[in-house]
């Protein structure tokens, strides 16, 4: 992690584990087919490294697709909620800037909402020593699709708390020895006005925040979702940017 208060503020998701696991978005199948394709393998009996796996949302969809996964999460309370979501997952406790493997023990390294908490002078060097020849590296994230109106407002509402991130960090490779593929897929989740404000509630800006100024805003934001989502259920939209990443020096 780039500092020691990126670091705190990573660990901060401790604090909200279950509620994490209880609330946050997974992912569309359509991800992990994209993966496979840009990977030019399958995920079925290919060996991953989640790192900052967290509560294992993506770790439990990547076995779903038949990999074998390994888990890696820095948070003692992250941690705790996979070990009980997964109990036959191999869970590492460590991060990405000091991967704790071998050279080339994976064929797959993923980040789901996670590359953004480590050092790429770091993390990508670690990566790359850790996959075997022709592996990848796949990170990726859901952003609230601001292209719906009402996501657009509430954007507006809480900023500047929110705290966004691109549909890819392609950009970030430039200065290694990689090639780089995007891809984005558009999905949304249907749940209640409430599931939602407690998903904003698990997202680091807010648990960082002083108790009583996040009630405050979160609540006026309820408020407003409320008089815009009469019947209590409202379509949340994401954007879930990709970028596979591999080994300029292996062929595709």
């Amino acid at each position: 992690m780039a500092s020691h208060a990126n670091r705190a503020r990573a660990l901060s998701f401790d604090t909200v584990a279950t509620q994490y696991a209880a609330t946050r978005p997974g992912y569309p199948p359509a991800l992990f087919d994209a993966v496979e394709e840009l990977a030019s393998r399958a995920l079925v009996g290919a060996d991953v490294l989640d790192c900052g796996a967290g509560t294992g949302i993506a770790t439990r969809l990547l076995r779903e697709r038949g990999a074998r996964v390994v888990a890696l999460e820095p948070g003692a309370g992250m941690a705790a909620e996979l070990r009980r979501a997964e109990p036959e997952v191999p869970l590492v406790r460590g991060e990405g800037n000091r991967l704790p493997f071998a050279a080339s023990s994976f064929d797959v390294i993923t980040y789901a909402q996670a590359w953004h908490w480590t050092d790429p002078v770091l993390s990508v060097p670690e990566a790359l020593r850790v996959l075997r020849p022709h592996g990848v590296l796949a990170l990726w994230w859901n952003q609230a699709d601001v292209r719906v109106g009402w996501v657009a407002e509430e954007e507006d509402r809480l900023a500047p708390f929110t705290r966004g991130f691109p549909t890819t960090v392609a950009e970030l490779f430039a200065p290694f020895p990689v090639r780089v593929a995007t891809r984005e897929i558009t999905w949304s989740r249907r749940l209640t006005v409430e599931e939602h404000i407690r998903n904003l509630g698990t997202h680091s800006h807010f648990v960082v925040m002083d108790p009583v100024e996040r009630a405050e805003l979160l609540g006026a934001n309820r408020t407003e979702l409320a008089r815009l989502f009469p019947d209590g259920e409202l379509d949340e939209p994401y954007r879930c940017g990709l970028t596979v990443v591999r080994s300029a020096t292996t062929q595709a």
